[in-house]
């Protein structure tokens, strides 16, 4: 009786990611803004642990943050001061020591296994120079004053959905993930434009939202170590 021939395999495609980019917010999220926020402090006249509870009082209250100025100084401009920072040589800045150790890591790992890595928040044009100047491993740096809309601002999150889809056309929304450490400003408006989202437990809004019912029902992965992250989409 002959021999039946050998069965050759059937080739299969690689599976499709659930999550092809990863877009990261910058303050609390990469950034330790505590040097930052000391800084303003100093310039204010004000002790840092006053504005610290004071900071910490605002946000507590679910206000806006910038709010802890116009506390320690009635009317008070923050681009202008931001200026005037400036011209005194004692500008906004923040550099490689800032950085929260994971976030180097997690962003090359991301970035070698294959996703799509984009930094996109709300900061000012010097804060991109800043995070240009650094060399972090992504595939994109821009901003708020870049784009001309911030967060929560809806078109902030269609503007990072355009940029995903142009730099990698099976970015849909839904295979976006934001990462972030608010439930205002990072959250709630990336679930509203249908990304999927990341949250970090670090900073004060991302301890103050960590055990947020919202957080709780509805963020995909919630962090205590963006290094956490490469994994838990892997396994998604």
């Amino acid at each position: 009786m002959p021999t039946p021939p050998a069965l050759t395999p059937t080739p299969t495609s690689p599976p499709t990611r659930s999550i092809e980019a990863v877009v990261f917010d910058v303050g609390e999220t990469l950034v330790d803004e505590t040097v930052e926020y000391h800084a303003w402090a100093d310039w204010l006249g004000v002790p840092r642990h006053t504005f610290s509870a004071v900071f910490g009082a605002v946000i507590g209250a679910g206000r806006d943050h910038r709010e802890v100025f116009d506390y320690f100084r009635p009317g008070f401009d923050l681009e202008a001061e931001r200026e005037r920072r400036a011209e005194a040589g004692r500008p906004e800045g923040y550099g490689e020591r800032d950085l929260y150790p994971d976030a180097r890591p997690a962003m090359a790992a991301l970035r070698q296994a294959g996703y799509l890595v984009i930094i996109a928040a709300n900061q000012t044009r010097r804060s991109h120079r800043i995070l240009d100047s650094l060399r972090l491993p992504v595939d994109l740096v821009t901003t708020s004053d870049t784009w001309g809309v911030a967060k929560p601002d809806p078109r902030f999150f269609t503007k990072v959905i355009e940029v995903c889809r142009t730099m990698r056309p099976t970015a849909s929304a839904e295979r976006i993930c934001y990462v972030g450490d608010r439930l205002d400003n990072d959250m709630r408006p990336a679930w509203e434009a249908g990304l999927r989202t990341a949250h970090i437990r670090r900073g004060p809004w991302g301890h103050l939202a960590a055990e947020h019912s919202d957080l709780i029902a509805k963020a995909d992965f919630r962090l205590t170590n963006l290094t956490e992250l490469p994994a838990l989409l892997a396994e998604a």
